[in-house]
């Protein structure tokens, strides 16, 4: 039985970025699922067990950095490795990323062969 392609669960309450995200990763050979808030992204982390999850920080409702938190403190879904995407890129704000629980952030304007490389990183 072949091995199934790493799962990602890309959440970003911007359709478009969304889309982009997912047919980049697609194009890649990586199994994608979609969230559109922390929210979403929590109960869909606990059904897929995603083993990547790109998180959009700013988000309304439950915002990326508190999801990432909540991600690392769910016993279910604890092992999924984490990417933030953000347009904040003060030291303040990648060891805030840090400290949530992300093992890699990556800033908005962002190339979409980077990210997949970051994804690609922590699957491997």
């Amino acid at each position: 039985m072949p091995e199934r392609p790493p799962r990602v669960l890309v959440v970003d309450d911007e359709a478009v970025i969304r889309q982009l995200i997912m047919i980049n990763l697609e194009l890649e050979g990586f199994e994608v699922h979609e969230a559109v808030d922390g929210l979403d992204a929590l109960d869909k982390a606990r059904e897929l067990d995603p083993d990547v999850i790109t998180l959009d920080v700013m988000m309304p409702g439950l915002d990326g950095i508190s999801a990432a938190r909540k991600v690392r403190g769910d016993p279910l879904t604890s092992r999924a490795r984490i990417v933030l995407i953000s347009a904040r890129t003060r030291p303040a704000d990648l060891e805030r990323g840090s400290d949530a629980g992300a093992d890699e952030y990556v800033t908005k304007p962002f190339d979409p062969d980077d990210l997949v490389a970051a994804v690609r990183r922590l699957v491997s």
